[in-house]
């Protein structure tokens, strides 16, 4: 019997660990220089996590080139040898039933993380979270002080 996941909008353990063994399949090509493109030949990319859809048929890979630069040019070469990807993987997860499609994009979750830090070294929202912990900090005292 299959038990429905308690978490509908997240990834089953299946969908992760397919993802992972995509991953690993993706990075030993890459690295060994498995794809014969120019493009692709000078370039070391990181493949940095590779997201399933509840079937295994489509995966999207994050990568990030070395050094973050070029990554448009690099998306489009992983994204133009897709299909010779997509069989190399299929050759290293025998155990899979379908070899998933592969979509390349960069992996911008770190630009994201870099501009929230920036927001909160502003001296506005410093301020409005200092006041809000202070505001936190008397609401416990009353809270203490009732229960004594």
């Amino acid at each position: 019997m299959v038990r429905p996941n308690p978490n509908p909008g997240a990834p089953s353990q299946r969908m992760l660990r397919v993802g992972e063994q995509v991953r690993h399949a993706l990075s030993d090509v890459l690295a060994r220089g498995d794809v014969h493109d120019p493009e692709l030949a000078g370039q070391i990319i990181s493949v940095l996590e590779v997201r399933m859809s509840p079937d295994l048929r489509h995966g999207t890979v994050l990568i990030m080139p070395l050094g973050g630069k070029g990554e448009a040019e690099a998306v489009a070469a992983l994204n133009n040898n897709a299909k010779m990807l997509r069989l190399e993987v299929s050759r290293r997860l025998r155990e899979l039933k379908y070899s998933p499609e592969l979509r390349f994009r960069v992996d911008d979750r770190y630009d994201e993380a870099e501009r929230i830090e920036r927001i909160f070294e502003e001296d506005r929202v410093r301020r409005d979270l200092e006041d809000q912990k202070k505001r936190a900090d008397i609401v416990a005292g009353q809270q203490q002080e009732q229960q004594e």
